[in-house]
């Protein structure tokens, strides 16, 4: 009680145990996310073609997104859960071998089924937590998620050094085989499907999703958020190497940046007076000033780290919020369908910066990258205006 009243979620059911258990199978999504990067450049060769590599590997999660209720309604949960989980071990068995193939395949295996597995954890999460209750019980969600990525990307890097290239995929096939186990013994994958009979084409939903601006806006914010971090995870690790920097150097790098999520719930309660609309424009347009700052200091790589982790910082006061506008904005009985369309920002946050990169390595060093995903917050910033005043 006295931890639940700590943390804001007194009398939200449940609410620690689905916010641990989603903190796990994020922290076995997180280990290998530093290594991934620099195991691809190190095959690749360049940062242009690593690029290229994760836009590929943005296409085919973007597929496998839509292609979720298609599967969860023929499936039902716990043989999707089983199908993702099966993915994420293939995925830890391909990973090691250097070759640029399996090293796709890997990736690919690796996002279906972590996809699946979490998405399945956050439609049980939306139908066991209140939608009145949903902003507390968010912040501290995305503070265990923080953890999560504060832990991983040292602890990928470490183990890969230390032990040698499977320890990590090995520790990542662990933690998730523990979190589905958890979730089955605790009977939340239960046998419902979560998708209304014949609903299982997501595509159908377009229009009515694009037709709600409260929806929209949820996603372009998501979207743009998003784009920011998988920028960091993916170029900032490379970005250390390149400037002399070890391989652990860069995992530490990832880590400090990620753990600024954890004060997620300080974020929340500091910004409770001004609005979930203010909070949301001042972590936007904060991220882009100091990403901004960090490419203008580019050639003094010690203090173009600390600016990015400045701008880490920033873009944790966005986590505080995390989903709570969708999940405010969503019709109960549209969840499973339009939580599919909504998590593609999470595919798009990889196609969109990647197919801006691909292109604008050819002809620019490598902390344009940095550049152009500040300017992306600013459109958060922008769209962040039309977030209803009583949210």
């Amino acid at each position: 009680m006295r931890l639940a009243r700590v943390l804001n979620i007194e009398g939200i059911p449940n609410a620690f145990e689905l916010a641990t258990i989603q903190g796990l199978l994020i922290l076995a999504l997180a280990i290998p996310v530093t290594v991934l990067p620099l195991h691809a450049l190190e095959l690749l060769g360049s940062t242009q073609q690593v690029s290229v590599f994760f836009l590929c590997i943005g296409i085919a999660g973007l597929g496998g997104a839509l292609a979720f209720p298609f599967m969860l309604e023929r499936l039902g949960r716990p043989r999707l859960a089983f199908a993702g989980l099966g993915g994420i071990l293939m995925s830890a068995l391909l990973f090691p071998l250097d070759d640029a193939l399996a090293l796709f395949v890997a990736v690919v295996l690796y996002v279906w089924g972590f996809f699946s597995v979490d998405l399945i954890f956050n439609i049980v999460i939306m139908e066991r937590i209140e939608r009145r209750s949903f902003v507390r019980f968010e912040a501290v969600r995305m503070s265990l998620l923080g953890v999560a990525f504060a832990l991983g990307p040292w602890a990928g890097v470490k183990l890969a050094t230390d032990i040698g290239t499977a320890a990590p995929f090995a520790a990542m096939a662990a933690l998730a085989l523990t979190t589905v186990a958890w979730g089955f013994r605790r009977r939340l994958v239960t046998a419902g499907k979560g998708v209304i009979p014949g609903h299982g084409n997501p595509l159908r939903f377009i229009p009515r999703f694009m037709k709600q601006p409260r929806l929209r806006v949820a996603y372009v914010l998501a979207l743009t958020r998003s784009s920011w971090w998988a920028t960091f995870f993916t170029y900032a690790p490379i970005y250390c190497v390149n400037n002399g920097f070890s391989a652990e150097d860069a995992g530490i790098v990832v880590s400090l940046g990620s753990f600024f999520v954890v004060l997620a719930p300080l974020w929340g309660k500091l910004g409770a007076p001004f609005g979930m609309r203010r909070l949301l424009i001042a972590g936007y347009l904060a991220t882009a000033v100091t990403a901004l700052a960090m490419v203008a200091m580019a050639r003094l790589p010690d203090i173009c780290i600390v600016l990015g982790l400045v701008t880490c910082l920033c873009a944790s006061w966005l986590d505080s919020v995390g989903n709570a506008p969708f999940v405010r904005a969503v019709h109960p009985h549209e969840r499973a369908e339009m939580m599919s369309l909504y998590t593609t920002y999470r595919e798009f946050g990889r196609i969109i910066p990647q197919g801006m990169f691909t292109v604008a390595l050819l002809v620019l060093p490598l902390p344009a990258v940095f550049a152009i995903g500040g300017l992306g917050m600013t459109i958060g910033a922008w769209y962040s205006r039309y977030i209803p005043k009583r949210y």
